[in-house]
């Protein structure tokens, strides 16, 4: 099972299936603009199909792909920390079915349940956690192949 769907069934007492009830299915064709670094956090998606690049903007260089999700891969945790703005650009490299979500109704809910907030913090912390260490390992992968005798850290 992936990270996002793993997180909709440890949340307590059946919300997740709450939560899904408020999903709506959408579809990115490929090459679709999904979030723009910066811009407003206002939506988040578990994948259903398809393949989605995670960019970075460089200044005066191309965006730089950080990372690529899949099949129930979660997108987006910007939504959930103020300021609510996305810290990633996303593009659909494949024609992209998902569940979308509506962060401010998402918040509002967790507010509300605070036992379901929670849930839903750690939830997504743990997934954070986890591309973290993947961009870690492939950080030190590239610095060992690109002739780094020592990371001084």
């Amino acid at each position: 099972m992936t990270s996002a769907m793993r997180m909709l069934t440890v949340l307590p007492g059946g919300r997740g299936d709450m939560l899904m009830r408020m999903a709506r299915d959408v579809l990115f064709v490929q090459d679709a603009r999904i979030a723009e670094e910066g811009a407003p956090a206002e939506k988040f998606w578990i994948i259903h199909t398809g393949t989605v690049a995670l960019d970075l903007d460089v200044p005066g260089r191309r965006r730089v792909t950080v990372e690529t999700l899949g099949v129930g891969d979660l997108l987006g945790w910007s939504w959930l920390f103020p300021p609510h703005k996305w810290h990633f650009g996303a593009e659909a490299f494949t024609p992209v079915r998902a569940h979308e979500f509506d962060a401010a109704a998402v918040r509002s809910l967790c507010e509300g349940d605070p036992a379901l907030g929670f849930a839903l913090t750690r939830s997504v912390a743990q997934i954070l956690a986890r591309r973290l260490e993947a961009a870690r390992t492939k950080l030190l992968d590239q610095y060992m192949v690109h002739g780094g005798s020592g990371l001084g850290l």
